[in-house]
């Protein structure tokens, strides 16, 4: 690789490159050769953008999970629309279709990493607790427009589709669920809750 080559947004590039790794091989073939060799850059631009390579995970993790954040309008945007059945399961297979899964994975196998992210993230896991937060404020949404029963626990509700979603995706070695599989597991979930 020429030295001196500007990188366009090296941070996003790096970002990019890990979670294509982290997809195809895990977090075990995580390293910050394997990225900067997958971004297709000198290893020393990773460590002029991040102190170590675990500063430079823990942001990927929060930089993910902000962009979960970021999701949350256009979900609350589509409550009153569709069915929430239907509204949940793309959001769930939007979700764990996605890195979030092998976040998890990364966040749990790397002791150090799980450190750091304590640092700006005192309880739950990024990704997971954001797509929680996302989906119990469409849930209310839903509920004020009389879609989900009133007396619907829905800040029980809404991790229990999430933890149920991740289980169904989790296996990396089996088929990926199709849309069919994860409207049933929703619709039996808020079948108590749902007013249409």
């Amino acid at each position: 690789m020429p030295t001196g080559v500007a990188m366009r947004d090296a941070r996003e590039q790096l970002f990019e490159a890990a979670e294509r790794i982290l997809l195809r091989a895990g977090p075990q073939a995580l390293t910050s050769r394997s990225v900067t060799a997958e971004a297709g850059c000198a290893k020393g631009v990773l460590h002029r953008h991040f102190a170590d390579f675990d500063a430079f995970l823990a942001e990927l993790v929060i930089d993910r999970a902000a962009r979960i954040q970021s999701q949350s309008a256009a979900l609350l945007a589509a409550a009153g629309t569709g069915t929430v059945a239907g509204t949940l399961t793309g959001v769930l297979m939007d979700l764990f279709q996605s890195v979030a899964v092998a976040i998890v994975g990364l966040i749990t196998f790397r002791d150090d990493l799980r450190a750091r992210l304590r640092q700006a993230w005192p309880t739950g896991v990024p990704v997971l607790a954001e797509a929680t937060a996302m989906i119990r404020t469409y849930l209310a949404a839903e509920r004020d427009l009389g879609r989900i029963a009133p007396g619907a626990d829905i800040a029980m509700l809404a991790p229990m589709l999430i933890g149920t979603g991740h289980l169904l995706f989790a296996d990396r070695e089996g088929p990926t669920p199709d849309r069919e599989a994860v409207a049933k597991v929703v619709t039996a979930a808020i079948a108590g809750v749902v007013c249409l």
